[in-house]
């Protein structure tokens, strides 16, 4: 992870922003009082908090593995009774 002064950081934040939009690379700024911090992009930010959310789902990492080996032709209708079998619609895809 590339890392940047506090200082340098203030410098040029609009290139850093953008960099760290465009890159998907997050950015330590290193501060001297010890007290550092990582800048990300949005993207990136809604897409740890997204994982975290399916994460917290008791179950529902599991499923989403198990369903890595379902046949997508058996996945033509959704139907929340089912019990795990095939968990979308055809529609949807």
């Amino acid at each position: 992870m590339t890392e940047i002064s506090i200082t340098k950081a203030k410098e040029n934040l609009y290139q850093i922003v953008s960099d760290v939009n465009e890159y998907s690379q997050p950015i330590i700024i290193i501060n001297n009082r010890g007290k550092n911090a990582v800048l990300i992009s949005e993207d990136d930010w809604l897409a740890i908090q997204e994982t975290l959310y399916i994460n917290s789902i008791p179950g529902m990492t599991e499923s989403i593995l198990e369903s890595r080996d379902e046949d997508i032709s058996e996945c033509t209708s959704y139907n929340p009774n089912e019990g795990g079998k095939c968990s979308m619609h055809m529609d949807a895809l």
